[in-house]
């Protein structure tokens, strides 16, 4: 489904990612571990098309997303991946429910269909009588799951997650794990996981080590 092939990245003349291969399948938790420096993160913004390689590919679906510009990468970026951060990312001026309905209005998407599967996300992940809240009214725990949510609205082919529990306790990033594992059986949702939780790297299908900027 996913593929990356011969993937380096520079900045200025310091070598990042060294040629990384990746290939990720439907309904796969990957996840991404190593020390800090590794180029986890580079690895991940560049497989979601938030950054570009210097050189290298990445395919998703007969799609050669280093070949997109503009308009036409964003709209496929909307449309084919979710996000999820480690800093929630919501807007503060809008309700739960709105946050998660936004990349859809982006979409096109009818508006009124937008927000029942809004309101089947956040009911699914414990929210439902959240919908109105805005993020200052929600635990830590709460926001992420609507940015889970709104990761989910558009149907991606896969979701990035980079450091998803980082900024949570322990009884919430054992949460967010077991939600991840419950999409992957439930919907077959494909997640790549840049993390350093001990517990939720071992939980994935399958665990990418890297060090200095490849993967070993």
């Amino acid at each position: 489904m996913l593929t990356a092939r011969n993937v380096t990245k520079n900045y200025s003349n310091l070598p990042i990612l060294k040629g990384v291969d990746i290939t990720v399948s439907k309904g796969e938790i990957v996840t991404i571990v190593g020390s800090s420096g590794a180029g986890k993160s580079t690895l991940l913004h560049i497989l979601g098309t938030l950054d570009t390689p210097t050189a290298g590919e990445v395919w998703l679906n007969n799609v050669n997303l280093t070949g997109l510009k503009g308009n036409a990468l964003a709209d496929f970026r909307n449309r084919h991946i979710g996000f999820i951060f480690q800093f929630h990312h919501l807007l503060p001026e809008f309700t739960a429910l709105e946050n998660v309905c936004i990349p859809g209005y982006i979409a096109g998407t009818r508006k009124a269909a937008v927000k029942e599967k809004a309101h089947f996300l956040l009911e699914t992940l414990g929210l439902k009588d959240r919908l109105e809240h805005k993020p200052n009214q929600l635990s830590g725990g709460e926001q992420q799951r609507v940015a889970v949510a709104r990761a989910l609205i558009n149907d991606p082919d896969v979701v990035m997650a980079d450091e998803p529990t980082g900024n949570l306790d322990s009884r919430n990033a054992k949460e967010l794990h077991h939600l991840f594992l419950e999409l992957r059986d439930k919907l077959q949702q494909t997640f790549i996981i840049v993390t350093h939780n001990e517990e939720l790297a071992p939980m994935s299908d399958r665990q990418l080590v890297m060090k200095d900027g490849k993967i070993i």
